[in-house]
Formats: C-alpha cells, structure tokens, sequence
C-alpha cells in the first residue's frame, strides 16, 4: 500500500518534494546528486563525491544548506592543513588569563570537505572521530557535535599528484560514494542561461529565500524513513548481498578472483537505510528490490576492495557489484 496520508505525513512528503525540485532548478544536470544528498540527509549519513572541477559538487551541498535550517561551512583540503584547522583549539585570553576553546569548523550541521583526499592522516583522524563518534577531542575535554550534522566530501579522480589515500576506516564511515559525471547537451544549454540570470542577480541582490525545511522536519522526515517496512525476504537479500561480497567463491572464480576484500556489516546497515529513504522520497511506505538495486553501486562501491587481478583486467568494484547484483537471487 502506499505512503498513508495523515496531515503531518502529507505535508512532509509535500516538502521534500519542493526542496528537490528547488534543488534541481539550482544544480542543472546532476538529478542523482541532488537525489543521492536527499537520501544521505535522510538516512542520517555522510556523502562522498567523486567528479571532475566544475559539475556543481559544492553548489549541490551549498544549495541544500541553504534550503534548510542549518548553517554550513566549507574546508578547502590542503597538504599543510592541520587538525586544529577542523576541530578549533585552545586560544589564551589576556582578558581573564585563561585559556578558552574556540570552535572550529566541524561544528557547522552541514560541512564541505572540498578534495578531502589532499590532507595528510592526522587530519583525517580528526575527521574520522567527528564522522563516526559525532564528537571532537580536544586535549582531555570532548565536545559534542551538532544533532544535525553530515559532512559531504568531494574527490578530484583527475589529479592525483599531492594526495593522500583515504584509509578504509574513514570510507567505511561515509554511508555513500557517488560518481558524477559531465551533463548533456541541453543540461550544458541550460547551466549556461542559468549562469547568466545569477550573474544578473548580483548586480541586483535579492534578500535570501526562507529555508523549505526546519531541523525538527528533517528529524520528523528520518523518523517516518525509519519506519518505512522492509519485508523479511528483502532483509535477506540485503544481508545476502554483503555476504556474497566477502564469499565471492560461492558465486563462481570469476567474482573471487576479483574480490579481495568484502563489505562490512556498515554496508547491510547502509542499504537498509537508504532503500528506506528512497522508498519514502518516492512516497511508499513499503521498500522494493528496485530501491536497493537503485542504492546498491553508491553503498557498496567503497566498501568492496578489488584484487591485483582485477586492476590487471581492468575490472572495478561498480564491475564485480554489477556480477553480484546478477548472480545473487532476488527475494
């Protein structure tokens, strides 16, 4: 059956529908970014995006930050930065001849870590504490997070020489990676007519629009995602598919060959969450095969380490989830 409609349901599912479509008058040519940053926000995770300069990575965060009560800020990733540069430090006071902890940028609810695989590994430690743990650890004293906080983190796969692998813990964290690519002819057609009409805004300033959503509906939006149903079939099928990627052989010496590393159980967790999501953005309240399948490459393309083998043949993870999806049943 689908989504009821109660008052508070109707009007939540009405504003989710507004804020994409907003979104997709600001960020021309990348629907599923836009879709990817709606369900990432309600399942309460962390987006990394991969994509060359210039397809609207940051625009994409700074337009949804902008649409809902929650302020955002963003971190250019840099070799020299520091982890005092994320979290904030300790500043002396003459005044009271004390020292007081100035907060840093982490404590925004939206941050953009902006080619996040250019800062060295204590950086990322720092930010893998506040991704995981929704804290920061400053000397002895601990400082909680924002209730509402998600980091987005962009990737450059063009340039590669001054960056740093990022460990397989901190992409573990991330509930999805979304690979972009360049838009089409007419969506080039209207990126261009749309940056026209900005350039024209800033000679005439407008005040900023009213955000679409407050934090208690997109807490409200989370909770109606959670209770979305998932049949027990489907719940084996998710555990399946995380299964078959650490038991390749099962399904064949082509997909072993491949595998060296399976998901972890954060990807089980992570396709529950975002089947629901999507499930309850196209207004169900029940998720489909279809919903996973549609989630399956984003949630598991980082979580799936391929082997020696596979880069000789020139296979990669989107490549062996491809054969999973085939070779695992359905429900």
């Amino acid at each position: 059956m689908d989504m009821p409609e109660s008052p508070a349901a109707s009007r939540l599912q009405q504003a989710f529908a507004r804020l994409r479509e907003d979104l997709q008058r600001s960020v021309v040519g990348q629907p599923h970014l836009i879709d990817c940053l709606l369900v990432a926000l309600l399942a309460d995770g962390h987006l990394l995006v991969e994509g060359a300069p210039g397809l609207a990575k940051t625009t994409a965060v700074k337009a949804l930050a902008a649409r809902i009560e929650a302020d955002f800020h963003r971190v250019q990733f840099t070799p020299d930065l520091l982890p005092a540069d994320l979290t904030g430090t300790d500043v002396f006071r003459p005044q009271s001849g004390a020292f007081e902890f100035e907060r840093g940028p982490l404590f925004h609810s939206i941050v953009l870590a902006d080619e996040i695989n250019r800062a060295p590994a204590k950086v990322q430690s720092a930010l893998l504490e506040a991704m995981a743990e929704r804290q920061i650890t400053v000397g002895r004293s601990t400082w909680q997070l924002p209730e509402l906080f998600m980091v987005m983190a962009t990737q450059n796969p063009i340039e590669q020489e001054g960056t740093f692998a990022l460990p397989e813990a901190q992409l573990d964290r991330f509930v999805m990676h979304v690979k972009i690519g360049y838009p089409d002819a007419a969506s080039e057609l209207a990126i261009l007519r749309l940056a026209r009409e900005q350039a024209r805004r800033q000679l005439h300033p407008r005040p900023a629009p009213a955000a679409l959503l407050s934090q208690a509906d997109v807490f409200a939006a989370r909770d109606a995602a959670l209770a979305v149903h998932v049949a027990p079939a489907l719940e084996e099928y998710l555990a399946q598919l995380v299964l078959a990627s650490r038991d390749a052989g099962r399904y064949g010496p082509e997909l072993k060959r491949w595998i060296a590393w399976g998901a972890s159980p954060r990807a089980t967790i992570a396709l529950d969450r975002c089947a629901r999501a999507r499930a309850w953005l196209a207004g169900r309240d029940y998720a489909l095969p279809e919903d996973v399948h549609a989630i399956a490459h984003e949630v598991l393309r980082h979580r799936i380490l391929t082997s020696y083998e596979a880069e000789a043949e020139g296979v990669d993870s989107d490549q062996a989830i491809d054969r999973l999806l085939d070779l695992v049943p359905l429900p």
